[in-house]
C-alpha cells in the first residue's frame, strides 16, 4: 500500500509539472508573436491536452517495471519559428520557459512550507496524521520531480529543450554535424540512460545531476526545513 501511495504521489507531481512545463512553452510563444499552440489549446492547465498516451503514461510505467531511470514527455508544443518577433532569440526563450517554470514551482513549494512553523502551528494536528505524512512525501517528492524535469530537459539532445539553446552557439560544420547527430537522439538517450550504467556502470547523468540537480535540491529542502 506504501508503494502505490508513493506512486501516486510521484505520478500527480510528474503530471503537474509537465503541465505547467508545457503551458509555459505555449504562453511564451504566445507572448512573443506565435499564437498556433495558443489556438489548439496548449495555453491551459487542463492535463488532457498535454499528456501523450505513451509518453506521459505508458512509457514511465514501462521505465519504472524495468527497474531504471524514468522520464516522461508529453505532446510537442507546436511553434513556427517565423511568427515570432525574433526568430533565432525567442526559440530560445520559449525552449528555457519549460525548465524556467519548473524551477519556480520547486521554490514556490519550498518557500509555502518554508511558511509553516517548526512544530507544525495551527496544522500541527494534521501533520501528526498519516495524511500529514503523505502531504510532507509530496512537498518534498514535488519539489524533486519539478528539479528534475528542469534539469533533464535542459540536456542539449533533441527532443529536450537544451538543444534549442545549444544550437544558438553552433555555426558551420559544428552546427551541421550536430543536425546529423539529431537523427540518433532517442537511441543515444537509451544508451546514456541504461546501457551505460547497466554494461559499463557509468551513469552520466548521475554525474550530470551532480552538479546540477542535487546542489538546488539539497538548497530547497535545506531552505523549506528553515536549516
Amino acid at each position: 500500500m506504501q508503494e502505490i501511495t508513493s506512486l501516486l504521489i510521484t505520478a500527480l507531481a510528474v503530471i503537474v509539472g509537465i503541465v505547467v512545463h508545457e503551458t509555459a512553452h505555449a504562453l511564451v510563444a504566445y507572448a512573443l508573436g506565435d499564437a498556433t499552440a495558443r489556438s489548439r489549446g496548449r495555453v491551459s492547465l487542463n492535463p488532457l491536452n498535454h499528456i501523450d498516451p505513451f509518453g506521459t503514461v505508458l512509457l514511465p510505467l514501462l521505465m519504472m517495471l524495468a527497474g531504471g531511470p524514468v522520464f516522461a514527455f508529453a505532446k510537442p508544443v507546436p511553434v513556427y519559428l517565423n511568427n515570432l518577433k525574433h526568430p533565432k532569440r525567442d526559440e530560445v526563450l520559449v525552449a528555457l520557459a519549460g525548465p524556467a517554470s519548473n524551477i519556480i514551482l520547486a521554490a514556490l513549494a519550498a518557500g509555502l512550507w518554508r511558511l509553516i512553523p517548526a512544530d507544525g502551528g495551527a496544522l500541527a494536528p494534521i501533520l501528526a496524521t498519516s495524511f500529514g505524512y503523505h502531504l510532507v512525501n509530496f512537498v518534498f517528492t514535488f519539489i524533486s520531480v519539478n528539479l528534475s524535469l528542469a534539469f533533464f530537459n535542459l540536456i542539449p539532445l533533441p527532443p529536450l529543450d537544451g538543444s534549442s539553446v545549444l544550437v544558438l552557439f553552433l555555426k558551420g560544420r559544428a552546427l551541421r554535424t550536430y543536425y546529423e547527430i539529431q537523427r540518433y537522439s532517442m537511441p543515444i538517450l537509451i544508451i546514456v540512460l541504461y546501457l551505460l550504467p547497466m554494461v559499463f556502470h557509468i551513469d552520466l547523468i548521475d554525474i550530470y545531476f551532480s552538479f546540477t540537480l542535487y546542489p538546488v535540491a539539497e538548497m530547497l529542502f535545506a531552505f523549506a526545513m528553515g536549516l
